[in-house]
């Protein structure tokens, strides 16, 4: 009785402990270095970000959360770390759908999956310059999601969603105010 108490326990504590919360630990961890753009949308907001194309209204409308992030990449070493640590998060929890491999430069979709719908994206960018996160979490479409990802949907909305910070930006706040307010 008391073994099996005890293999409860820990089976929550290495599940709570897991990949679940790796978006949460890099984004915490990164959203104050320097030059860093972080973005966390709050539900109200959401509706704006569908402006930016159809098919982004029709994602967005089942998004709880939405997060995005630029950070530099302008060395090899701190790109190995950016990629080493987006493995880390991605794993064995995450199925790629799409990846793109070039020496260091990394551009990958991966989901997870509960039954017959998407629940988390996670697209990551680097190219050896900057690098870059979206992740969405929510119920998605998986036909929607892969189609999007081959038509490269996802690489353009990290622009759309900076764009759209800005011009609903309030003169005399910095983005590092709104950044710090997340």
């Amino acid at each position: 009785m008391i073994k099996r108490i005890i293999f409860i326990f820990c089976l929550v504590l290495f599940c709570s402990c897991g990949t679940y919360n790796s978006i949460d630990t890099f984004y915490n961890a990164h959203k104050e270095d320097d030059q860093v753009t972080a973005i966390r949308v709050p539900r109200f907001m959401l509706s704006m970000i569908g402006n930016i194309s159809p098919e982004m209204k029709s994602l967005v409308g089942n998004t709880k959360d939405l997060r995005y992030m630029q950070f530099p990449s302008a060395t090899a070493e701190r790109t190995q770390f950016l990629n080493k640590q987006m493995n880390g998060i991605t794993g064995s929890s995450f199925i790629e759908v799409y990846r793109k491999n070039d020496n260091l430069k990394r551009n990958i979709v991966s989901i997870r999956e509960k039954r017959d719908a998407v629940k988390e994206i996670l697209i990551y960018n680097n190219n050896n310059l900057n690098g870059s996160f979206l992740y969405f979490n929510g119920n998605f479409d998986p036909v929607k999601v892969r189609q999007m990802a081959q038509n490269e949907e996802f690489q353009k909305l990290g622009n759309g969603l900076i764009n759209q910070y800005n011009m609903g930006a309030t003169p005399g706040i910095s983005s590092e105010e709104i950044n710090s307010n997340q």
